[in-house]
């Protein structure tokens, strides 16, 4: 109990400090703030700027929400036919679709895949601003609309995307690609959805996060443990919606990190007390983006179902305790998920140096997977967690291996 009260005081001792910090901050020298302007953009906006075309589509899932879904149909640099099969790209936790562009069109993963003749796809999940909507329910109003957690991500938001993609396309088949989160997200899609998993030729992971009991960022640990403390007692919407654009935290890290010194020295540790040093990865400019992006919002819930996965052997939905468990799940520990039911083919792409999922939880998940094509190590033995999205040497440390096997999948999806 005196922990808990702790931590509560804790977290509401640190919003007010930032509220007012934040409020100074920008009172002071927001008129002198030099804001990086991709980082003020939508993802149609910013890739206009770079010279390539891109769409904003809808997705409503069966439950009610509302998804923003971008398209570019064809890269600026691609200068043949457009692949057939349709690629679909996800986001990590906290991220949108925006972090497949903030590193500019020399590393950004939507740029390389549309480029070398891929119909690529960037997705969002409920909850970020890009999908912060529901046919019924307002978020600002109705609690219910944050009551998720990668659960239905899994059972809900994937499919409905898949879905769209493959009905606007004609395809008959998909190529995924899931980040962190995303990677585990498929895994609960093919476990609880059985036939989704048929309408993907291949699924890359990049560093996928499912069980993580061997992370080693301690930063990830308090910051979600904090959450999943705070979870069963907070009621209101506005306290149920983690981390979102246009907070606190969101605004005062875009304006302090235009600041090239600052977003070279503050802003960087920041990324690296998160997950781990590898310098020069990410560029200055970069930083100075995305801080425009991230965070992006989520639930409180899925932020605690991270604690939760960080301290438990199993990869599992929701534990709400044994007796709510009891009520939902009929029984007293929630129901695990059947990794053995993603049978599309899968390669994993993972970095040594990522300090929010290890090496030994993706040799885990490796070993549960029925078929893993390959586990490739990036080359760079610093390559981390935040590189996947951000680093300006994707292009010669990660697209390799993705784009050999989006070749080798691709061309036999329309019907």
């Amino acid at each position: 109990m005196a922990q808990r009260t702790f931590w509560i005081y804790y977290i509401l001792l640190l919003n007010t400090t930032i509220q007012m910090v934040n409020g100074g901050f920008r009172k002071l020298f927001h008129k002198d703030i030099r804001y990086e302007r991709l980082s003020l953009l939508n993802f149609t906006e910013v890739s206009k700027e770079y010279g390539y075309k891109s769409e904003e589509h809808t997705v409503i899932t069966e439950d009610g929400y509302v998804l923003t879904l971008f398209r570019i149909p064809k890269g600026k640099n691609c200068h043949f036919t457009v692949q057939r099969t349709p690629v679909l790209i996800m986001h990590g936790l906290l991220l949108s679709s925006d972090s497949w562009i903030d590193s500019g069109p020399e590393a950004g993963l939507a740029y390389l895949i549309s480029d070398d003749c891929y119909d690529l796809w960037a997705g969002n999940v409920r909850g970020n601003y890009y999908s912060r909507n529901h046919t019924r329910m307002n978020p600002d109003v109705d609690p219910e609309f944050w009551k998720f957690s990668l659960n239905e991500f899994g059972v809900y938001d994937l499919p409905a995307i898949i879905d769209y993609i493959l009905d606007y396309t004609r395809s008959i088949k998909l190529n995924y690609i899931g980040y962190s989160q995303s990677g585990g997200s498929f895994v609960i899609m093919c476990s609880e959805r059985p036939g989704y998993c048929a309408k993907v030729s291949v699924a890359i992971f990049l560093h996928p996060a499912a069980k993580m009991t061997n992370a080693k960022s301690q930063a990830l640990r308090i910051i979600t443990d904090v959450y999943q403390i705070l979870e069963p007692i907070l009621h209101n919407p506005l306290e149920l919606e983690a981390l979102p654009k246009g907070g606190y935290i969101q605004k005062i890290t875009h304006d302090i990190c235009q600041n090239d010194f600052i977003a070279d020295k503050i802003c960087r540790s920041i990324l690296t007390m998160l997950d781990s040093y590898n310098p020069g990865s990410i560029s200055v400019s970069t930083i100075r983006a995305l801080t425009g992006h991230f965070p992006a919002g989520t639930s409180v819930r899925v932020m605690a179902w991270f604690s939760q996965v960080l301290n438990k052997e199993e990869f599992q939905n929701f534990d709400y305790g044994p007796v709510m468990n009891m009520k939902i799940y009929g029984r007293n520990q929630p129901s695990t998920y059947n990794c053995n039911a993603t049978t599309a083919p899968v390669v994993i792409i993972h970095g040594e140096s990522d300090n929010i999922v290890s090496k030994k939880d993706v040799e885990w998940l490796k070993d549960q997977l029925p078929n893993v094509l390959e586990v490739v190590y990036v080359k760079n033995p610093l390559w981390n967690h935040f590189d996947v999205p951000y680093s300006q040497h994707t292009r010669e440390m990660l697209y390799p291996k993705i784009g050999e096997y989006l070749f080798k999948y691709s061309g036999n999806g329309v019907g």
